[in-house]
């Protein structure tokens, strides 16, 4: 397994991060890759009731992932900086444990949704008619998950540890797979969005088991740690997991701001526009991750370099760093707004046939819908900044402004201001609102210095 050699401390700060962005970028959208991927097969093999099942059970895969982007990023900021300090030991104990920690906050609730999952399938709000689609979606799919929160956490790792190259390829061996499996299962086979899900467990399954083989044996610096087995190295463990989860808890709020997305999106047009409506707005949520993986792999690219010159008290670095880092927002926010706005049709016709009543509604409010995305890409990279150089209290109250206090009034208002147009405009009417907040405590902190 190839490693790079990366001196985050000497490099030019636009080359380190081009050397970690465009890989990070492909293994991201790699990974959103697998769920759109079942969106696709399943939209052409079931119809728009299977891509609405589906995305009645992802907001719940969301909170999963958030949890893993959480201790991911959280440790990979404490590893960054303990490196820079040359406490080697100390950093691979941190990756040990935040390993295990996730392993045991996925295994113990999927159990549990599994037997119950009848119960779990109306709490994510299915329907009688979607109901027997829903849970067996959820039924095959849900063993997945301590895998998928594997691979969130360890390709922060392993970018950290010089093998950005080998994230990306984590990643993308995840994604063929599921692609093969996916076609096979549902065309040849015909089992419906079964074959769906059971195509995703299987490749998420290979993605985390080679993150893990890494980690465990060919990793560079931040390779697993034996930890002691007693209260004291409990208690320390528990600290240790608790300061990540806090640096971290941004990320997690980013990533449940999907889920109440979806979420409250899907009550929503239910409530207006009925099933068709939440089938448009599922193929619709196939494309939010990809939004969502952009200004996430701007935020890890700039995290290990920001992280680390921090532990170093290298300001001008991180400072370019962050110029480099919200350039390259606005400017990828741009090309997906233009692509969204452009070609909405295209981009509905790769999952359903576009003469159906789901794929109208789609096609009408595509260009509504992507008003936010700059906004929505940018407010990530700055969450991720803050988060970098351990402010915690700015970038987790940013990220509760994007995810739930505005975004969930602009759902319940603006619909009744503007009818459907209203529900497609509340996620970019909540992401100005939230970058406006970003710049007026920019602008504030700068008048403060001076």
């Amino acid at each position: 397994m190839k490693r790079d050699t990366i001196d985050l401390s000497k490099v030019n700060v636009f080359t380190l991060f081009s050397k970690y962005f465009f890989p990070t970028l492909l293994g991201m959208l790699s990974m959103s890759a697998v769920t759109a991927i079942d969106g696709i097969f399943v939209g052409h093999g079931v119809g728009s009731d299977g891509i609405a099942a589906i995305n009645i059970c992802i907001p719940m895969l969301m909170i999963f992932t958030g949890v893993g982007l959480m201790v991911g990023a959280g440790c990979s900021v404490v590893a960054s900086i303990l490196l820079s300090k040359g406490k080697l030991k100390a950093a691979r104990l941190n990756v040990t444990q935040a390993m295990l920690f996730v392993t045991i906050v996925s295994v113990v609730p999927s159990v549990l949704m599994m037997i119950f999952s009848d119960a779990t399938a109306r709490m994510l709000g299915a329907s009688d008619y979607l109901l027997p689609m829903v849970k067996e979606y959820l039924l095959w799919f849900i063993p997945s998950w301590v895998f998928q929160i594997w691979i969130s956490v360890s390709l922060f790792i392993i970018r950290l540890d010089g093998a950005p190259k080998l994230a990306m390829l984590c990643s993308l061996i995840t994604a063929i797979v599921n692609i093969v499996l996916d076609w096979l299962f549902i065309f040849p086979l015909g089992w419906g969005v079964m074959g769906a899900a059971f195509a995703s467990s299987l490749s998420l399954a290979v993605g985390g088991v080679i993150a893990i083989i890494y980690l465990a044996f060919h990793a560079r610096q931040l390779r697993f740690h034996p930890l002691k087995m007693s209260v004291t190295s409990l208690k320390l463990s528990i600290r240790n997991i608790s300061y990540q989860c806090r640096i971290g808890s941004s990320a997690l709020l980013g990533e449940a701001t999907l889920a109440v997305l979806m979420f409250v999106g899907n009550q929503v047009f239910m409530r207006y526009l009925g099933d068709n409506g939440v089938g448009a707005f599922g193929i619709t949520c196939y494309y939010i991750p990809f939004v969502f993986m952009v200004g996430n792999a701007i935020a890890q690219s700039a995290q290990p370099i920001i992280s680390y010159n921090f532990g170093l008290g290298y300001k001008k670095r991180i400072a370019d760093t962050e110029k480099i880092a919200l350039t390259t927002a606005i400017v990828c926010g741009v090309i997906v707004t233009a692509a969204f706005s452009l070609c909405p049709k295209l981009l509905v016709g790769l999952f359903v046939e576009t003469d159906n009543t789901a794929a109208r509604l789609a096609i009408a409010g595509f260009p509504y819908f992507s008003v936010g995305f700059v906004f929505f890409i940018v407010n990530l990279s700055a969450v991720g900044y803050f988060q970098s150089v351990e402010r915690v209290k700015p970038a987790t109250i940013f990220a509760l402004f994007r995810g739930f206090i505005f975004l969930i009034p602009s759902f319940l208002i603006l619909p009744q201001i503007l009818g459907a147009t209203g529900i497609w405009l509340a996620m970019p009417f909540s992401e100005i609102l939230t970058c406006a907040c970003i710049a007026a405590f920019y602008l504030f902190c700068k008048w403060n210095v001076k």
